[in-house]
């Protein structure tokens, strides 16, 4: 009986997984998303699942949902949807649209950071062009001292990522980056990376990797995650915890109090629309807490992700779009 059990329970692992790689698979999939982005009746269906996750579609609807999380105690960071933009028109669209990010933040005095993709501002384009915008970027936000972050993306240019990265830290003190834990490669990024000033931002991965390229979700990711943030706080580098693992977070709360860092250090953060009754636990003991919002236009790919990550939210969407 005890053998039919177990057998059970590794039979509905392993559908979960199966369901998250086809969801992830689905997430990359152009023409999917071109034909719901298109139809106006599938993609108002659909968004309705999406807003569970998601600022809005424009920034404004974003900044209304930012001041109500301000008021409650949370940092927030707010990021413009899209990646992989195939003209310079698209890019500097892009470029323009996050100096207004941090144009508004400053004009609100909202308390936030703001992240994007390197291939939104053209880095699928040319290197060059995507510093050039990065950099448009940077000088806006630096004027009050805004934190931008770049976001991981997927293994074919995490160099490039990390290139980008590292020249843009020459110049400016307010970018950070994010590092992905299951990517083998990552010991050897994060001692690279380390030695920049920003804030490195430790995610554990969720874009498909061939295989041996990256760790399966499980206890050995789990540690080598923990490794990063211990390393981090041992070292004294800024750093932010970004996961929805409540295991992992309470690990790290022990990690703080044997460091005992500064609080302008670190931050837990999590992301709008999943799990954040954790996240508020974290606020009432006295941790700083912040909640990732995105908006936009581009949401099919994060909806795709989002449910990836526990593949039954697929019927918390069902249920949200026939609500």
């Amino acid at each position: 009986m005890e053998s039919i059990e177990i057998n059970k329970v590794i039979t509905e692992q392993n559908l979960l997984l199966l369901g998250a790689s086809a969801l992830r698979k689905a997430a990359l999939n152009e023409q999917a998303k071109e034909y719901i982005l298109s139809n106006e009746v599938l993609f108002k269906t659909i968004k309705k699942a999406a807003d569970r996750y998601i600022g809005g579609e424009t920034l404004e609807e974003t900044i209304v949902k930012v001041k109500d999380q301000n008021k409650q105690g949370f940092k927030t960071s707010i990021e413009f949807m899209g990646e992989n933009t195939l003209t310079e028109k698209e890019a500097f669209e892009a470029t323009t649209e996050f100096v207004s990010i941090a144009q508004e933040i400053s004009k609100q005095k909202l308390n936030s950071t703001f992240s994007l993709d390197l291939s939104h501002i053209g880095l699928s384009i040319s290197k060059d062009l995507c510093l050039n915008n990065l950099d448009l970027i940077c000088q806006e936000a630096k004027k009050e001292n805004i934190e931008v972050t770049i976001s991981a993306e997927n293994i074919e240019i995490t160099d490039a990522v990390i290139d980008v990265y590292k020249t843009a830290s020459q110049n400016y003190s307010n970018v950070s980056i994010t590092l992905q834990a299951y990517l083998h490669r990552s010991k050897d990024d994060f001692e690279d990376l380390i030695q920049q000033k920003g804030r490195i931002r430790i995610v554990k991965g969720a874009f498909e990797t061939p295989e041996g390229i990256s760790i399966s979700r499980g206890s050995a990711l789990d540690e080598r995650y923990l490794y990063y943030i211990d390393q981090l706080l041992s070292r004294k580098h800024s750093c932010a915890i970004a996961t929805h693992h409540d295991a992992i977070q309470r690990e790290v709360v022990a990690m703080l109090e044997n460091y005992k860092p500064n609080k302008d250090l670190y931050e837990f953060e999590s992301l709008y629309g999943i799990q954040t009754e954790q996240l508020i636990r974290l606020k009432e003991q006295g941790y700083p807490t912040k909640l990732y919002f995105v908006y936009g236009k581009e949401w099919y790919l994060y909806l795709c992700n989002r449910i990836a990550e526990y593949p039954l939210n697929i019927f918390q969407a069902l249920s949200d779009i026939v609500s």
